[in-house]
């Protein structure tokens, strides 16, 4: 294979539960090569080695030596340097920076998957441009990122952007303490606003056990309490990214994963929201993303800027 010597060439995985997506970029961003496989599930090192498969093939097409970013779900803890709040739970534990770049044979650059959906928006997508965007995924769960002037900021515990696990802001009565989330606490904001979250609110209001799909095309049929159950869903996502607009101000907030493909969330969120931001008026704006499925893997490849 061609060594490019300075590996200049860019590679994203971006490491899901189910599949594992790998995308090479050239210096200039044009994309080189795409690749997508099944994720070995509960094995941690045929994981590793599917990855290392992956990013050698990537290189075969695109016919140099690269640099390499990983997007994975949870992050890795800067107090041991082991994974941690990964879905996929055989990475929890796990020294997945050291192990990949030892059997890589090169450094890595390792993020958040909502962080490198962030950046990957930020850069070329629905908030380039901007000074600030805040990116959010309401999808399985919940989860953010936050690019300040180009730069990916994951603070000093790493954890930057996880406003899922925050409490839902101004609750009412009926939504105390809210249900269990899987990090101990009650009520956070992703038991309300990720995609299980809403088909349990419809479970509470008397409906059959469906996806989140489902329930919002019956809404869009006029089904009452479908309806009823998204409307109160819109709200609660008002409520939250107000609190987001409240304490960061971006100038953009870029809605990904399953249920940021409702078309109707970026008219009726940024009309509720003007009820709780703690301003006369809102200039934030609630976009959604361009390169859609594809930020995150795109977004893990720009974790190494261009020459660097």
């Amino acid at each position: 294979m061609p060594d490019n010597g300075a590996m200049t060439l860019r590679i994203g995985i971006d490491l899901g539960g189910t599949k594992i997506e790998g995308l090479a970029l050239a210096p200039d961003g044009t994309e080189l090569a795409r690749l997508r496989v099944a994720t070995p599930q509960s094995d941690y090192a045929a994981t590793l080695g599917r990855i290392a498969d992956v990013v050698d093939r990537l290189e075969q097409k695109a016919g140099g030596r690269s640099r390499v970013g990983i997007g994975t779900p949870g992050s890795i803890s800067p107090y041991n340097g082991r994974m941690r709040n990964a879905n996929s739970t055989c990475l929890n534990g796990q020294a997945l920076d050291h192990d990949l770049s030892a059997l890589l044979e090169r450094p890595l650059r390792i993020a958040n998957d909502a962080d490198c959906f962030t950046l990957s928006e930020a850069s070329d997508g629905a908030g380039a441009g901007a000074l600030s965007v805040f990116g959010v995924i309401i999808g399985t769960g919940t989860g953010g990122g936050l690019v300040i002037g180009g730069r990916l900021l994951d603070g000093p515990n790493r954890i930057a952007g996880e406003w899922g696990h925050n409490p839902l802001p101004w609750p009412t009565d009926d939504e105390r303490p809210g249900a269990a989330c899987y990090c101990g606490k009650r009520g956070c904001i992703e038991t309300f606003l990720s995609g299980p979250g809403l088909s349990a609110s419809y479970r509470r209001a008397g409906g059959a056990e469906l996806d989140a799909q489902t329930i919002c095309d019956k809404a869009d049929a006029g089904e009452r309490l479908s309806m009823d159950v998204v409307d109160t869903y819109v709200d609660r996502l008002a409520r939250s990214l107000a609190s987001v607009i409240n304490l960061l101000d971006p100038e953009v907030i870029v809605l990904g994963g399953g249920l940021s493909k409702l078309t109707r969330l970026y008219r009726e969120v940024p009309d509720r929201w003007a009820r709780y931001v703690f301003s006369e008026q809102v200039r934030t704006r609630l976009s959604p993303p361009l390169h859609g499925d594809a930020s995150g893997v795109r977004g893990a490849a720009r974790l190494w800027p261009c020459g660097d």
